[in-house]
């Protein structure tokens, strides 16, 4: 059997960390469910990362860098309206196919809540510079026109809601949406 690195074994737990933490948010996950997940002991789990918060942490802002190699990819050599349907199409995809991604968003907005108002600002700070990444990489293949991000994000944010609640794909709430960000598949839960 091949030993795995300290970084494999990292990768790993922010694997397992995201469907965990997906699945009952940052207070009802314990590193004990993300620890025996990934086949590590906790002690082992602390000496990659420093605590809970920093495992919730990695597992957040990789669900964003994900988002943002999705749209990227998607939009690549695209421009204006080419580009949005390519990313709304590959962030659909993204939800559907790995519904944890989804999850995870949900969750890591009601952490930073929770943590700003315990007056912890620093893993709010790190969400947002993380977030405004995801901006700038929207914002340039939509002609860096400020509406036009706005609106695809709020589209977004639209869009994990509802499938966040559970509407099914032909149920009139979708009806609004470009066809290109309309959810064609029931997410698994």
């Amino acid at each position: 059997m091949v030993r795995m690195s300290a970084e494999e074994r990292r990768e790993s737990v922010i694997r397992a960390a995201i469907t965990e933490f997906a699945q009952r948010g940052f207070y009802g996950t314990s590193t004990e469910a993300i620890a025996t997940r990934v086949g590590v002991s906790q002690p082992y789990l602390f000496r990659l990362f420093a605590g809970k918060k920093a495992i919730f942490a990695a597992a957040s802002l990789r669900c964003v860098e994900d988002t943002c190699r999705v749209f990227r990819e998607a939009a690549e050599g695209l421009e204006g309206e080419e580009a949005l349907h390519a990313m709304a199409n590959a962030y659909v995809r993204l939800i559907t196919e790995q519904p944890e991604k989804l999850q995870m968003q949900m969750q890591t907005y009601i952490a930073v809540a929770a943590a700003e108002a315990e007056g912890d600002h620093e893993f709010g700070e790190a969400v947002r510079a993380a977030w405004m990444k995801l901006w700038e990489t929207v914002h340039l293949p939509l002609g860096a026109d400020d509406g036009e991000t706005t609106t695809f994000l709020a589209y977004g944010m639209l869009i994990n809601t509802l499938a966040a609640m559970g509407f099914p794909p032909e149920h009139r709430v979708w009806q609004g949406m470009y066809p290109s960000a309309r959810v064609t598949g029931r997410l698994e839960k």
